[in-house]
């Protein structure tokens, strides 16, 4: 299978595993599916194959950072719904949403419950 996407996977560092799992199941609506994989707990956003995907994980290598690389997570039409039930999951808008030039759509940034800064982009 040739991939055409440079980024394949994505791992989002929690301390409290279970927080930040009820904090994205919560804000996207959907389960993460638990795996244990070394030392690493994992909770895998779905996906469809071929996938772009990924999780939030536990493990002692994985520590939250309120800066460095930002990855962007699908906010499917409901971004300002998102932004709405960030602060009573845990989290807080760090950016609030802006228009991104015509027809790329609309971004933010929130911080979410473990303190990672994460994007959220949508078309709508």
């Amino acid at each position: 299978m040739s991939r055409t996407n440079v980024a394949v996977w994505f791992e989002i560092p929690s301390i409290d595993f279970d927080r930040a799992t009820a904090f994205y199941e919560a804000l996207f609506g959907v389960s993460l599916r638990r795996e244990n994989i070394g030392s690493g707990t994992l909770g895998i956003f779905p996906y469809e194959q071929p996938a772009l995907s990924g999780c939030v994980i536990h493990g002692p290598m994985y520590r939250p950072a309120t800066d460095g690389p930002v990855i962007y997570l699908n906010a499917d039409g409901k971004l300002d719904d998102m932004l709405a039930r960030v602060t009573a999951l845990g989290g807080s808008v760090v950016t609030p949403k802006i228009a991104l030039p015509p027809g790329m759509g609309f971004f933010a940034h929130i911080r979410d419950s473990e303190g990672n800064r994460i994007g959220l982009h949508s078309d709508l």
